[in-house]
């Protein structure tokens, strides 16, 4: 159901496909955009057109309580964002995603677009450790653009228990039509695995390590957020 939007309407361009693994479990960190996390599911469609395997997204507690969303969430793969399912999962030779940046970064102002927000603890560093897969980092450019953020509505979110109430150039205005994603031009890259099983059983407790690795996940893909927007030029183009 997710292609034609894909192909047709975002147009996704993916490059790196080699560097994910063809078998066994590996870690996909990427950047997060969209207001809407429609990232995630384009993310999903491309690792199974272009690469053959399927992506099982880490979710916010937030996507489990929301009606619909849920239900959709879990059918589709998705399970809860904390350590102890993400090492499950890697154990087992699931190729996992993970959007470090969470909601600050989806819902950041269209004015601080492709700039990275922090990527917390580095928990995901340490599932990785844990169980020796690598880390993949991917770079996406295009989300930031379907649905601009302008504005929030921070009293109203509050009161409905959600983390913003976005304003955007065509919502609420156009009523439903304002749920419309601007058609943007989308590039994908899969940048070069970061190995981790050269650390020993005990350097996913070592909070310089993760810290560490961490930054070198997120300088990569915010260097080639960078090259990526210089590639693709217009957003629409």
């Amino acid at each position: 159901m997710l292609r034609p939007i894909a192909e047709k309407w975002f147009r996704v361009e993916v490059r790196g496909v080699e560097n994910l693994p063809t078998t066994g479990g590996a870690l996909v960190v990427s950047n997060h955009s969209g207001t809407v996390p429609v990232d995630g599911l384009m993310t999903m469609v491309a690792v199974h057109d272009h690469a053959g395997r399927f992506l099982r997204p880490l979710g916010a507690d937030l996507v489990f309580r929301l009606p619909i969303v849920s239900t959709v969430a879990r059918r589709g793969g998705t399970t809860l964002a904390c350590n102890a399912d993400a090492e499950r999962l890697l154990r087992s030779g699931e190729l996992v995603g993970v959007w470090p940046e969470g909601f600050k970064g989806i819902g950041k102002p269209f004015a601080e677009r492709y700039k990275l927000q922090r990527f917390g603890r580095g928990g995901f560093v340490a599932a990785a450790v844990r169980t020796g897969v690598p880390i993949v980092p991917l770079s996406v450019v295009g989300a930031e653009e379907i649905y601009p953020l302008v504005g929030n509505v921070p009293s109203l979110a509050r009161l409905l228990g959600v983390p913003y109430i976005p304003i955007t150039p065509t919502f609420p205005l156009l009523g439903p039509l304002g749920l419309v994603p601007l058609p943007s031009k989308w590039l994908m890259e899969f940048g070069e695995p970061i190995r981790t099983d050269e650390y020993d059983a005990g350097a996913a407790d070592d909070p310089m390590l993760v810290f560490d690795v961490t930054d070198q996940v997120r300088e990569t893909i915010q260097s080639t957020l960078y090259r990526l927007l210089i590639d693709r030029g217009g957003a629409f183009g």
